[in-house]
């Protein structure tokens, strides 16, 4: 007897959203880390590079292996991952041990787009979209999520402990995965494309490294450069080759269609403007009040202001849908950047108390709720059924390109305009420095809007019958896809 598809779609947000909180579990700890150790800040800093690192690489291999061998045991496979990340970085406490979980914890991520594109075939029609929103919402709210209960656990309980709640959370995604995510039956012909996936992994690492490290390591650093132009090589190398594969790990010619490359690009931006709010808000409410403009307030009140923006995004999910049905993806995902652009334009005129903040951002994340619920169903609406996994893990690589980004130039800009209150102690962003920031984030999205209104406009389904072709029978879908 099939289980009632309310069930599977709640125990795929909650997989989902138990891998998004790997994004900031370690941010209230990341100052402490030096010392609990027994290493410098330049090193530990990796602690939270290498998680988003993985899983950027790990979203688009999962999706393939997905499509190639099923999507629940990707889903299991992934929940384990991440149950084996948590359990070695729970039991550190040395600086590699640590780094390994963390890197099998962003494996982990690769649950998400998997999921992403399985919610869209259990769900029954009028679900669809909501469900699909629900899902991608939770790569933003897991984010916004992990910080208060993150640093809670930190102010009360050992650091131990953030890992042993999240293999806690591991544990209970791999047994209701297991019990309740159903098997499907369609499966991707071909073959792994290993080349592919070391290519892709090697240009991903590199290319993210130098952006990531751009201001540690200076971006006038050859090394930074050298990273970042190392990777776009190798990854245009990687381009080539996929093109001649019959079977690659990403079908370039569909990702190139018009329909999917200008969402795709639009994920970059808006991805930008999620983190970008998630970098810069906690900084200004942590601010000593002495500067004029900051707040004054800890790491765990902090968690408490952002709490309610995470939410929203969860809220929003609910209203995507009914603007999907209305409007379509493509206007709903533009809507979405211009709600975000207007949550940065607010915050420039409430930075006087917490609550302002706390407005400003639950209006930012709003309009991130709606764009990355668009997201996935305007991919899914333009690529054959088969490809669904792998092309929701390249627009989730995207989003996390686009994260990536956003850490590296929000801390070029704190760092371009700086103030010492006393001698000794060290120099923090002035104001306008913060008003910079929610200015190119407010730019950013706007241009996303734009980016998303590229997209060809939608076009209503109609019943085409199955073409067929070399590889056998092609569905309806795959046909309007294509």
């Amino acid at each position: 007897m099939p289980l009632p598809p309310a069930l599977v779609i709640a125990v795929l947000c909650f997989g989902s959203l138990s891998g998004a909180l790997m994004q900031s579990l370690v941010i209230p700890i990341q100052s402490e880390l030096p010392e609990l150790l027994g290493t410098n800040a330049s090193n530990t800093s990796w602690v939270v590079t290498v998680t988003l690192l993985a899983g950027g690489i790990a979203m688009p291999v999962s999706g393939r292996l997905a499509d190639m061998y099923g999507k629940k045991r990707v889903i299991l496979v992934s929940a384990a991952i991440l149950l084996v990340g948590s359990v070695v970085t729970a039991a550190a406490s040395t600086l590699g041990p640590v780094l390994l979980g963390r890197a099998l914890q962003g494996v982990a991520m690769g649950y998400i787009p998997v999921a992403i594109s399985l919610v869209r075939e259990v769900a029954p029609p009028h679900l669809r979209a909501g469900a699909v929103a629900a899902v991608s919402a939770t790569l933003g709210v897991g984010g916004a999520l992990g910080l208060p209960l993150a640093a809670w656990i930190a102010q009360y309980r050992s650091w131990h402990d953030l890992f042993w709640v999240s293999a806690g959370l591991a544990a209970v995604v791999i047994v209701v995965s297991w019990l309740v995510v159903p098997e499907q039956d369609e499966r991707s012909p071909g073959r792994l494309d290993v080349v592919g996936m070391l290519g892709l992994a090697l240009g991903l690492a590199a290319l993210l490294i130098g952006i990531s490290k751009g201001s540690a390591w200076g971006w006038g650093s050859l090394t930074t450069w050298g990273c970042i132009a190392g990777g776009l090589l190798v990854l245009l190398v990687w381009g080539g080759y996929e093109l001649r594969q019959s079977a690659p790990l990403v079908d370039l010619r569909t990702m190139a269609r018009p329909a999917v490359l200008f969402t795709n690009l639009a994920a970059v931006l808006i991805g930008f403007g999620m983190m970008a709010q998630s970098i810069v808000v906690p900084q200004l409410l942590e601010a000593p009040a002495a500067t004029g403009y900051g707040l004054g307030q800890s790491i765990l009140m902090v968690g408490v202001w952002m709490a309610p923006a995470g939410l929203m995004m969860l809220v929003m999910a609910p209203v995507s849908s009914r603007m999907i049905t209305r409007l379509g993806p493509r206007l709903t995902m533009a809507a979405g950047a211009v709600v975000l652009a207007a949550g940065y334009g607010a915050a420039l005129g409430l930075m006087a108390a917490p609550w302002q903040l706390m407005v400003a951002t639950i209006v930012a994340c709003s309009g991130v709720g709606i764009g990355y619920a668009a997201m996935p169903t305007l991919v899914m609406d333009n690529v054959p059924r088969s490809e669904s996994g792998s092309s929701v893990g390249v627009n989730s690589l995207m989003r996390s390109l686009g994260t990536t980004t956003a850490g590296a130039v929000m801390a070029a800009l704190l760092t371009s305009q700086t103030q010492v209150l006393a001698p000794g102690t060290p120099p923090i962003p002035t104001a306008t420095a913060f008003q910079l920031c929610f200015a190119v984030g407010a730019l950013a999205a706007l241009v996303g809007a734009g980016i998303t209104l590229l997209v060809p406009r939608d076009r209503p389904q109609r019943s085409i019958p199955p073409v067929r072709t070399e590889q056998g029978d092609r569905t309806a879908e795959d046909s309007l896809a294509g």
